[in-house]
């Protein structure tokens, strides 16, 4: 379960680039009831969704020739240089230098062998998101990848993740847990890119999902303010209902309501 009592290698923070932050600012807060906290030019105009005055996610304007409009998942680490130089040694790479982010904390961006893009958030005075699994609030995490047997390597290498095949109608899907934990503390899932026809139309890459408490409504909702739902709200056995939706800029992510007899 993904929880803000974070470990290493558990989901600590995400943050959404995109290319018009007064819109995506507009339309998360209908969306969400999400407000932002704008922060000052030492930090590039980085701010903070909150939820009640509890950090959510983050947000920054980004250039098209920058990164494409996403949503990335931070995991956090002890030491990120370190921790990039075991992704490049497993196959990764940084497209960007290790920094520091004021006394907050220092950050790294990676990208897995698969091309698949993540953060790395090393806690300073930022212990990661206040809140999370609540309605409005990180809840799962999922990758996306063309092949989840080299994903598994990677990442246990890197972050030091277990894995557990969990058998479902028609397949079986792979939930991940940070190290020394058991499956109860399981806080995402990989799925091969090509079985999933809402998310095989790009490449390999992570997708958030957040609690909400009525599913349908939210993807109704979304469309309303100018977005997407790329896959109509959908009951999945054991799990929950969920929708996958694009917001008006053109980052994916994801709302589920929690099966109550799986919570």
């Amino acid at each position: 379960m993904l929880t803000t009592r974070f470990v290493d290698g558990s989901p600590n923070w995400l943050d959404l680039g995109t290319p018009d932050l007064d819109a995506a600012v507009s339309f998360y807060s209908g969306l969400f009831g999400w407000q932002f906290q704008t922060g000052g030019p030492e930090v590039g105009g980085y701010g903070l969704f909150q939820l009640d005055g509890r950090s959510v996610a983050g947000g920054v304007q980004v250039t098209p020739d920058q990164a494409p409009p996403s949503w990335t998942v931070y995991f956090q680490t002890q030491d990120a240089d370190a921790t990039v130089k075991a992704a490049e040694r497993a196959g990764g790479s940084a497209p960007f230098q290790t920094m520091d982010v004021l006394d907050l904390g220092r950050m790294a961006v990676i990208a897995d062998p698969a091309g698949a893009t993540f953060g790395l958030w090393q806690p300073g005075r930022n212990k990661g998101l206040d809140l999370a699994t609540d309605d409005g609030s990180l809840n799962w995490i999922e990758l996306y990848t063309p092949d989840v047997a080299a994903a598994k390597d990677f990442y246990g290498s890197v972050l030091g993740w277990g894995t557990f095949d969990v058998s479902f109608p028609g397949g079986t899907y792979v939930t991940v847990n940070p190290a020394g934990t058991s499956e109860d503390d399981m806080f995402g899932g990989m799925v091969t890119l090509g079985d999933d026809p809402s998310e095989s139309d790009i490449g390999a890459h992570w997708s958030p999902y957040f609690h909400v408490p009525d599913v349908d409504a939210i993807a109704a909702r979304t469309q309303g303010l100018g977005g997407k739902a790329r896959f109509a709200p959908t009951n999945l056995p054991g799990v929950g209902r969920i929708a996958k939706l694009t917001d008006p800029q053109g980052a994916r992510f994801a709302v589920i309501k929690g099966d109550p007899d799986q919570t």
